[in-house]
């Protein structure tokens, strides 16, 4: 009995032992087939990418790709400024009086020495009457003496007191005349006058506005550009202004005159333009953005600005080569109506991922959706 006892614990351990190599050859096998079809897993694919990007069997990311071409780049500077007439001034009195007459209108336009108002002077014209007696008395006085002193009837001493008194009365008039200027009111220049202050009949005194005259046939802009740009900036230089009033219209100027000094808070210098401005349409406070046309940088490499990819500090794009994306850092400059210019690290006509950027990594196998199309020549884009 315990033979076969002994016999029967033999042939169950032997069982064991078969189910144990059968299970191990299963599982070797189901390991062998998972190696060999790994790369037609979803997840296999995605883990090789991430890992090296360089899988056996790796399935392609479908991208849309460009071109880099070449063309030529015009680097503009822009600034903003506020417009300011050529000429703008106050009209004022210099001289306490009653407004009597007013002689311009609102938003009318007046020549350089127009009267604009003049104030009761009466009180003064008659003083300015009795100076002028005075001095027709001592010319009368000074001449009869003159005429008797070539008979020597008046000694020379007389002839030379009754000149200095003539001299004394003209100085009275003229000085009168002088103060009777102030009552009337002139422009200093040509221009257009602003709204009115005063009324007639009116007391004003020094210093009261009566309205203001601005000269707005031209129009001065003050811009600041970046000190950076500074070497680009020149006198006689052209610039284009545009302003939010008028979305379709640009303004074109010249730069007269570059300030000396550099804001050392902004970095920034103040570039002062001036605007013909014919039809008045720039008026005196508007804001204006200008743009300085400053280098013309020929045969650039352009890019499409969607295929560049922003981490920090750091620009790059994916180029295809061999059906792969390779990353390449770029440094960038100009942009250009969706274009932007490649400064340095890319050459022309080199493909770049312009869709699907997000999805692929350096060393991706990618797939082209459709071909690029043909750079352009330089000045036909």
């Amino acid at each position: 009995m315990w033979g076969n006892s002994h016999e029967l614990w033999g042939n169950a351990g032997r069982m064991r032992v078969s189910k144990q190599l059968i299970t191990v050859a299963v599982l070797a096998s189901l390991a062998a087939g998972t190696w060999y079809a790994r790369d037609q897993l979803p997840w296999s694919d995605a883990s090789d990418q991430a890992a090296n990007g360089k899988g056996r069997g790796q399935r392609a990311t479908l991208v849309e790709v460009a071109a880099a071409r070449r063309d030529n780049v015009t680097v503009i500077v822009e600034a903003v400024g506020t417009a300011r007439a050529n000429e703008a001034v106050t009209i004022t009195s210099k001289v306490t009086g009653h407004v009597s007459q007013i002689h311009f209108k609102e938003g009318g336009r007046v020549k350089t020495g127009d009267i604009l108002v003049e104030l009761d002077s009466r009180e003064m014209q008659a003083a300015l009457e009795e100076k002028k007696a005075d001095r027709d008395t001592a010319a009368r006085l000074y001449e009869r003496a003159r005429k008797l002193y070539e008979s020597r009837n008046v000694p020379r001493a007389r002839v030379d007191d009754l000149y200095g008194e003539l001299q004394s009365a003209e100085a009275r008039v003229k000085a009168e005349e002088a103060r009777i200027k102030e009552y009337y009111i002139h422009a200093p220049f040509s221009g257009r006058l602003g709204l009115r202050r005063v009324s007639v009949g009116a007391l004003i005194n020094p210093g009261a506005e009566i309205t203001t005259l601005d000269d707005t046939a031209r129009i001065k802009a003050d811009f600041r550009v970046p000190e950076i740009s500074l070497i680009h900036i020149a006198r006689g230089q052209t610039v284009t202004a545009m302003s939010a009033a008028y979305a379709d219209k640009d303004f074109v100027g010249k730069v007269t005159t570059i300030d000396t000094r550099v804001d050392p808070v902004t970095r920034s210098v103040e570039v002062r333009t001036i605007f013909d401005n014919p039809k008045e349409l720039i008026r005196p406070g508007m804001f204006l953005t200008a743009e300085f046309v400053t280098v013309v940088r020929e045969n650039s490499v352009l890019i499409p600005e969607q295929s560049i990819v922003v981490s920090g500090d750091t620009q790059y794009v994916f180029v295809i080569v061999d059906g792969r994306a390779s990353r390449r850092d770029i440094v960038t400059g100009q942009h250009v109506e969706g274009d932007i210019e490649v400064v340095s690290g890319l050459s022309p006509e080199e493909i770049v991922v312009i869709g699907g950027v997000q999805k692929i990594r350096d060393g991706a196998a990618v797939k082209i959706a459709k071909p690029p199309e043909p750079a352009a020549k330089p000045g036909m884009s």
